[in-house]
């Protein structure tokens, strides 16, 4: 009996001993079928606007909106004028009507103020001709000197944008590039865990994102 009270656990014990190598073994093999790693690939390529929109924004303030129309009227030939100088074409100069503001109108406003309205004008040029827009934009001071304010915004509505539309022609050589640089880094993956790289199980197109 002393025997035989020895002999159980240790039986009992061996069998747990070997169900967990075959637990174990069982549970490598499924994960060596079915090992699987997620790369990404990045593809980078500096390339020059084609587009550019430039907003051309001023403001003029009074009390007599009469009087306030015909001198925005004839800011806005002036600056038409600039941009034609400059060799834009009238096709790609939108004159927009003035946003009028009443700031007697508000409540919390000051009743003082010394002009009641204020005008906001935007000429918008768009234009595929990106260096001679660049080269007219340096020029901005002129208009200055003629009693117009361009004013420049960083951000809102108005401020200037470059766009690139030829993206579809560059496309396919980046996809390739980022798949390379995708396939690399699993095949560091692989040489870290003594492994070799297969066939692509699954990939997507990832977002492409243009800054200026």
């Amino acid at each position: 009996m002393k025997d035989n009270k020895w002999f159980a656990p240790t039986i009992l014990a061996a069998a747990i001993v070997v169900a967990g190598l075959a637990l174990r073994s069982g549970m490598v093999a499924v994960k060596d079928r079915d090992r699987k790693v997620s790369v990404k690939g990045l593809a980078e390529k500096e390339v020059m606007a084609d587009k550019v929109i430039w907003p051309l924004v001023y403001q003029e303030v009074g009390n007599d909106p009469n009087q306030m129309y015909s001198i925005i009227e004839s800011k806005n030939a002036a600056i038409v004028s600039f941009l034609k100088a400059g060799g834009v074409n009238e096709a790609e100069i939108s004159v927009n009507p003035p946003a009028i503001t009443d700031r007697k109108a508000y409540d919390y406003g000051e009743n003082n103020i010394a002009s009641r309205y204020k005008a906001t004008s935007v000429i918008t040029v768009n234009s595929n001709n990106v260096d001679k827009i660049r080269a007219l934009m340096n020029r901005q001071g002129e208009l200055m000197k003629q009693g117009i304010p361009i004013i420049y915004e960083e951000y809102g509505d108005n401020r200037i944008v470059y766009e690139f539309t030829g993206l579809n022609d560059i496309k396919p050589a980046m996809v390739e590039e980022a798949t390379k640089n995708a396939r690399a880094t699993a095949q560091k993956f692989a040489e870290d865990s003594n492994s070799k790289v297969g066939k692509i199980s699954h990939a997507s197109q990832g977002q492409f994102s243009i800054y200026d």
